[in-house]
C-alpha cells in the first residue's frame, strides 16, 4: 500500500487541476494565438507560469484505487495489476476471466 501522504497529494492535484482547467486552457489558447504581438504572448506566458504547478494535468500520477500503487496501472479498470488479478480471480470484475488455453 502506498503512503497516505502520496495518495492525498495526488488527490489534491486532481482537485486543483479540475478547478483551474478552464483558465489554464484559455491562457494556452491565447498563448498560441498568432494574431497577438510577441509582447502580449510573453505576458500571457508569464500569467501561465504564475499559476500553481499542481494545476497542470501532467503532474497527476495514475494510482490504483484500492492500494495506491503507482506502477502496473490499468486505465480501463483504475487498478494495479496485482489488485486486478485478485479481484478478477475472486469474480468481482464482470467479464474478466483468467486466461486458459
Amino acid at each position: 500500500m502506498a503512503k497516505k501522504s502520496s495518495i492525498n497529494h495526488n488527490n489534491l492535484r486532481r482537485k486543483i487541476t479540475q478547478s483551474k482547467a478552464a483558465s489554464r486552457g484559455a491562457l494556452k489558447d491565447r498563448m498560441m494565438d498568432k494574431s497577438l504581438t510577441f509582447e502580449e504572448r510573453i505576458a500571457v506566458m508569464h500569467k501561465l507560469s504564475e499559476m500553481p504547478r499542481n494545476s497542470s494535468k501532467v503532474r497527476i500520477r495514475n494510482r490504483c484505487e484500492l492500494t495506491g500503487r503507482p506502477r502496473g496501472y490499468y486505465r480501463k479498470f483504475g487498478l494495479s495489476r496485482i489488485a486486478l488479478r485478485e479481484l478478477g480471480s475472486a469474480g468481482f470484475l464482470p467479464g474478466v476471466t483468467k486466461a486458459s488455453w
